[in-house]
């Protein structure tokens, strides 16, 4: 398979660029910017990555390029570019004007291959505080901007490119077409790497790595999990068993709605109610990093104790999408965060792991699911949190909470669907606050708990807005939650974003 291969730099950019490239129907990976897949088949190009680093700082990255200048079409992107210019006897140095956000590029050089079909005086995106002062004399000059001369370059007698701006970011007016002119015409592409040649591929190499022996696979009622499931079951029919367990901490009536909708699709389906088991050990726990390992631990004790009763179970299923990949590893190599599936089974139970989606984004889940044939109610869902209610609870988790809570997100969820709102949000949700507030309800004082809703719109979830819902809509749900909803007398809207804040309260 080809694929373009990105050596990452620290870059809070890096996967932009991945998804960018994916967008051309084209395979690619992110490596650590040290290690570069030497002797893998199907490379058709590297591009090296930004980085909060200069490259004149004493612990800047650095790499070993000379085994991949000259075999491979090589594109640097601002530290990139900075990197291929320093090592090679330019000068780098701190900018007299630094250079954040949209500037205009001025191409020299209507023939260069990188730039064909990109507007002159188009904008860009800049985020640099240093410039390439001096190109080695095989630098050539391809394009400047106001402030910085040497904005993008091309080395003379090899396939290498430099830019100083940042392509993959939405701002950058033909920042595709710059992208599309490298993947595509200079590194030759064919954009084959589509959902239903997804599909075709993996469903043939879990045949193959399967064979005939069962699996088990932990659904949620999520988009990744429900993926996983149905590209299974595509693979190895009656020999996948899917364990959905109901914590206690699902979305109202989630746990009957899901199992009815899978049966709808075929899969073999074990629902198991264990919501007191999780609520006996939630009782007095209050720091959500405990909430969190508790809820984690309930589940792989539930599941576990479901799986064994299976027989000749060889395999676990995970619904592990690339995100989680990149973020289990640093650039340096060291692990920064976990997988949040089902952390622990596969050595608590002895068996082999197998991640069908773990080569994809996100957005590309949703594409595959579509080409399943999957339903729009189960592919279009919102994000949901791994520990569910419960890091929606803010404080101790109890039963009479977890009813409130699925009450008041009920009437939030559907009112966003029945105002068409839900697919123009990426992620809502309702927040219980610890907290209960003077309310007046009829002639009689009340003292009751306070709702927080949230609403953001995002791409990967790595970065969020809050979402401008209208106003005549949240005034309306506010009625609806505290004239149906016992225990609340109070809504507020969480106008935040991320950063500085998180998407989750918890």
């Amino acid at each position: 398979m080809e694929k373009i291969i990105i050596l990452d730099f620290g870059s809070q950019y890096t996967q932009l660029i991945a998804r960018r490239i994916r967008e051309l129907n084209t395979y690619c990976e992110i490596k650590p910017y040290n290690k570069f897949p030497h002797g893998e088949e199907g490379i058709i190009g590297v591009i090296l990555s930004g980085s909060p680093y200069s490259v004149n700082d004493p612990q800047a990255l650095q790499c070993d390029l000379s085994e991949i200048r000259g075999r491979y079409p090589l594109l640097g992107i601002c530290y990139g570019a900075q990197y291929l210019a320093h090592t090679n006897g330019g000068r780098v140095a701190s900018s007299k004007t630094r250079e954040y956000g949209k500037a205009r590029l001025v191409w020299h050089d209507d023939s260069d291959a990188l730039m064909k079909g990109v507007r002159n005086d188009s904008i860009v995106w800049m985020s640099h505080g240093d410039s390439i002062i001096d190109t080695p004399d095989s630098f050539r000059n391809v394009g400047s901007t106001a402030d910085v001369k040497n904005a993008a370059y091309r080395i003379e007698g090899e396939e290498t490119w430099g830019v100083q701006f940042h392509p993959e970011v939405y701002h950058s007016e033909d920042g595709k077409v710059v992208l599309s002119n490298f993947v595509m015409n200079i590194c030759g592409s064919k954009g084959a790497w589509t959902p239903a040649s997804f599909i075709e591929s993996t469903v043939q190499q879990l045949r193959e790595k399967l064979g005939d022996d069962k699996v088990v696979l932990a659904l949620s009622g999520g988009v990744d999990s429900t993926v996983a499931a149905v590209l299974l079951n595509k693979a190895i029919g009656k020999n996948l068993t899917c364990i959905f367990v109901d914590n206690g901490l699902l979305r109202y009536k989630e746990f009957e709605n899901v199992l009815a909708s899978y049966a709808h699709m075929g899969l073999n389906v074990i629902g198991v109610d264990a919501k007191e088991h999780f609520y006996k050990n939630l009782e007095g726990v209050t720091d959500p990093e405990k909430k969190r390992k508790v809820i984690g631990k309930g589940f792989i004790d539930i599941f576990d104790q479901e799986a064994h009763k299976l027989k000749d179970i060889k395999w676990l299923a995970q619904g592990t999408i690339y995100p989680d990949v990149i973020e289990s590893l640093s650039i340096t190599g060291m692990v920064i965060k976990s997988h949040h599936n089902v952390g622990g089974l596969p050595e608590k139970m002895n068996l082999q792991l197998v991640e069908p989606l773990r080569l994809l984004f996100k957005d590309e889940v949703r594409r595959v699911g579509r080409e399943l044939g999957i339903t729009q109610s189960l592919i279009g869902r919102h994000p949901f949190p791994g520990p569910g209610l419960g890091v929606r609870i803010l404080g101790e988790v109890t039963p009479e909470k977890v009813r409130i809570l699925q009450e008041a997100d009920h009437y939030y969820i559907q009112g966003l669907i029945d105002n068409d709102l839900y697919d123009k949000v990426w992620q809502a949700g309702a927040i219980l606050l610890p907290i209960r507030s003077v309310g007046v309800m009829g002639d009689e004082r009340t003292y009751e708990y306070v709702i927080a809703l949230r609403a953001v719109n995002s791409t990967d979830g790595m970065t969020a807005t809050w979402s401008h819902l209208p106003f005549d809509f949240l005034g309306s749900v506010s009625n609806e939650i505290i004239n149906k909803v016992r225990g609340v007398n109070r809504v507020v809207y969480d106008i935040s974003s991320k950063p500085p804040s998180t998407i989750e309260w918890e």
